[in-house]
């Protein structure tokens, strides 16, 4: 078949999918809502070869493809094996994948790359996969954010009971400008893996509290898309990833993620709030922070974050239209 390579946003979670029903299929306690970016992506040239092995490279950048650490390439060539089955076709395939951000910090690169990953090997295997099946394709490793990323613009992952779960956009991209500020305060991998975290989450004494302030939670947040409402979405927001959190550090064993960089980026966003800048904080699991805001504000908070001691980094991103394919391979 033919050389393909998929260009997949990231997103952030303002409703957040934390705890799994069933791990192995991804089958999620709660519904989830996203905002799709467009400049957080992974990029992925997939090609079948005549070969007895897959080979898997890492793009370093600078048009430098080099072999992946094994922890890594394990995890993706699990995941070729699991597609491959998924679509019952048995050839061998080279694939180089990297990002444009920080791999495992919590900036769901899982689902960025889990997403271009499934679309790159699906177009060189012939297949041409809707949104849903993309979905399905691409959290197949078991990542829940990965199945949202199949859609730009707002996107809910419902609770459903099986791989049919009814994933929808809620709106597209041209509806809401948003912007995300993205402040990075550790840019290096997670000890506690996402995963992890799922299976320990339902141990918290406060994860049945959560699943019941969700239903109208998810309300709140659905009706401030609609409206397109930055208040009433920056406040759920705000709390829906305190909530994660809170339920992440009550565990059994707890997982740590913020780092003391991130509460200061935290203060410093509730005091642009009070001189009139508007933007509101979330937290996927990790310790880096983004900022919803809208486009005039972005400028301002970008600045500010950056002079926050202990800030790595900011990243500059809004919402965007989905996965793509491209004619600029890798290889």
């Amino acid at each position: 078949m033919s050389k393909v390579t998929a260009v997949a946003p990231s997103n952030i979670a303002f409703v957040k999918y934390w705890g799994a029903r069933d791990l192995e299929r991804t089958l999620p306690w709660n519904p989830s809502i996203s905002m799709t970016l467009s400049a957080c992506v992974s990029r992925c040239t997939a090609e079948t070869v005549d070969t007895d092995r897959d080979e898997i490279l890492w793009d370093a950048g600078g048009g430098r493809l080099v072999d992946p650490d094994a922890g890594f390439a394990a995890r993706v060539q699990a995941q070729i094996d699991r597609i491959r089955a998924a679509l019952d076709r048995p050839a061998r395939v080279r694939v180089a994948t990297g990002n444009t951000f920080p791999s495992a910090a919590g900036i769901a690169s899982s689902a960025s790359g889990g997403t271009a990953l499934a679309l790159a090997l699906a177009g060189t295997f012939g297949v041409e996969p809707d949104a849903a099946a993309l979905s399905r394709l691409a959290r197949l490793g078991g990542s829940g954010s990965a199945a949202r990323a199949a859609q730009g613009g707002y996107v809910e992952w419902p609770a459903g009971n099986g791989p049919d779960d009814g994933l929808r956009q809620l709106a597209p991209a041209s509806h809401w400008a948003l912007c995300d500020v993205v402040a990075v305060v550790d840019a290096g991998p997670k000890a506690v893996s996402s995963l992890e975290g799922h299976r320990r989450a339902p141990g918290s004494p406060y994860f049945a509290q959560r699943q019941q302030e969700l239903i109208g939670r998810l309300d709140e947040v659905r009706t401030a898309i609609r409206s397109r409402d930055l208040e009433r979405l920056g406040r759920a927001l705000e709390t829906e990833a305190v909530d994660l959190h809170l339920i992440a550090m009550s565990s059994r064993p707890p997982v740590f993620y913020w780092k003391p960089a991130t509460l200061a980026v935290l203060d410093a966003v509730r005091g642009l709030r009070r001189t009139g800048t508007v933007g509101w904080a979330t937290m996927d699991a990790g310790p880096n922070v983004h900022v919803i805001c809208p486009p005039e504000a972005e400028p301002a908070i970008a600045e500010s974050l950056a002079a926050i001691p202990g800030v790595q980094q900011v990243l500059r991103d809004r919402v965007g239209d989905g996965p793509r394919t491209s004619g600029e391979h890798l290889f």
